[in-house]
């Protein structure tokens, strides 16, 4: 991998794994459309590590809180609002957990063809740009129920298809069950510290029994760009989307499914 296809990659991955366009599908089409080889499991591994960087330190301040509340619960204690998001993120994620690993089995590499993302592309866009517009838009995430909490993380099972965008299900069942176009979207990135850590383990596990050597320039290079571009992600996508709302995303997944299929029909 040279220096350039590294910069590209994780620039990709830092922009989409928090907007709703899926990053999986991205990853998959970028080193396709421009006759790159596969960028390896070692940079997989890199570029997650730099998704989960940026979102830990972006809500830093609201990680620590939760933590410690929803300790104190485990003691006796009663809920915060803290505390009670804390075990929304808990519940939240325990259908990735369970499903996934079921899912992921059923899901095979097939389902990476660029036909199929440009399926999900579509489908999945114009569901979210249909739950935007129907949306009460009235609650924040700390008035989430556990049934709500399952209900948004069940939905990243889903995302395990390519070109679904596992932030991009999440903040569409937030806004069905009337979230705010902000707090659909911190919920969802807050899901997202499991969501990147359970896969992270299971890969960085596959690449500690693989016995392909590890490019440590490319590595390095990878989280650290990742990292800086998924916070610059994060931080403009809630600073505006209350404002702009959905619609340049939906159009966006729109177009990219239209040009996929007039590629590979």
């Amino acid at each position: 991998m040279t220096d350039i296809q590294a910069v590209w990659l994780a620039a990709v991955q830092g922009f989409t794994e928090f907007l709703p366009i899926s990053s999986s599908a991205h990853l998959i089409l970028l080193p396709r459309l421009l006759g790159w080889p596969d960028q390896g499991l070692a940079f997989d591994v890199a570029v997650h590590v730099g998704s989960l960087i940026a979102v830990l330190f972006y809500f830093r301040k609201d990680i620590v809180p939760m933590i410690r509340d929803w300790a104190l619960t485990l003691a006796g204690r009663p809920n915060t609002e803290y505390s009670k998001l804390a075990w929304a993120v808990v519940i939240g994620t325990i259908p990735l957990g369970i499903g996934g690993v079921l899912m992921k089995v059923a899901v095979g590499g097939e389902l990476r063809s660029p036909l199929v993302i440009a399926s999900t592309t579509i489908i999945f866009g114009l569901l979210l740009g249909w739950a935007d517009h129907v949306g009460k838009r009235d609650r924040d995430e700390h008035s989430l129920s556990w049934k709500d909490a399952l209900m948004i993380g069940g939905s990243q099972i889903l995302a395990l298809i390519p070109g679904t965008s596992r932030s991009g299900i999440t903040i569409t069942t937030g806004l069905m069950l009337g979230l705010t176009r902000t707090a659909a979207a911190r919920f969802s990135f807050l899901l997202s510290i499991p969501a990147i850590i359970l896969p992270g383990i299971l890969l960085g596990a596959d690449l500690a029994e693989s016995s392909d050597p590890i490019h440590w320039r490319s590595f390095i290079l990878g989280a650290v760009l990742s990292a800086v571009f998924a916070y610059i992600c994060i931080r403009l996508f809630l600073t505006m989307i209350q404002s702009i709302g959905m619609t340049v995303f939906v159009v966006y997944r729109l177009v990219l499914g239209v040009f996929l299929f007039y590629l590979f029909l």
